[in-house]
């Protein structure tokens, strides 16, 4: 994708903080981060969102990540990946955020407004996913 700006980091085009390459991931500092030590991890693969990338192509993305998180020395650390607008994504562009969170200040802040439970249409869900697995 031409104007998609992760894939000109991946072309060499921009330069990058670069912590890990293959064939298939790219690892780099994120620029705008939330704590020290806040990097991306890329497919190569161009999709917006993660449904758009092949099974094939994220196979490495968990364990380049693992080994990142383990390089920051994060004893805490968050794992984040947006796909659309109202999930806050802004590169178009699949792309997993580990957020070192060293304390409660730094790293990821997020709310998580639970809603209350209705178990006759909570198992009527399940049964609607389970049907489409």
């Amino acid at each position: 994708m031409a104007a998609c700006i992760f894939c000109k980091i991946i072309k060499g085009d921009i330069p990058s903080l670069k912590l890990f390459e293959s064939d298939r991931v790219l690892a780099f500092l994120d620029i705008q981060p939330l704590s020290k030590g806040h990097t991306l991890v890329i497919p190569k693969f161009h999709g917006a969102k993660l449904n758009d990338i092949p099974d094939d192509q994220l196979t490495e993305v968990l364990s380049v990540t693992k080994k990142v998180a383990a390089a920051s020395g994060a004893e805490n650390w968050n794992l984040l990946q947006n796909n659309g607008r109202l999930a806050h994504q802004v590169v178009d562009h699949v792309h997993f955020h580990m957020i070192p969170k060293p304390d409660d200040k730094a790293g990821l802040g997020i709310g998580w407004p639970a809603q209350e439970t209705n178990m006759d249409m909570l198992k009527q869900l399940h049964a609607e996913l389970k049907a489409k697995m």
